[in-house]
């Protein structure tokens, strides 16, 4: 399943920062614009990977799991 996110980024002197609207606590920063979001990229996909995890040790045993489209 491939889903999309949106990333808000900007130049703040130096640095690129950015964001995942979708994802609370997803944020970096880097020096390059290319670099950003790449970061952003990966700590994404670490984040949902975590929250999943997490979902399913919170469930237990015994789960279903449904897709869910908004």
């Amino acid at each position: 399943m491939n889903q999309n996110y949106t990333a808000v980024v900007k130049q703040d002197g130096e640095w690129w920062i950015g964001w995942i609207e979708e994802v609370p606590g997803v944020n970096c920063q880097e020096t390059t614009r290319e670099e950003l979001l790449k970061t952003l990229h990966t700590t994404l996909a670490e984040a949902l990977e975590m929250n999943r995890a997490d979902a399913r040790d919170a469930a237990g045993s015994g789960y279903e799991e449904l897709n869910i489209a908004v």
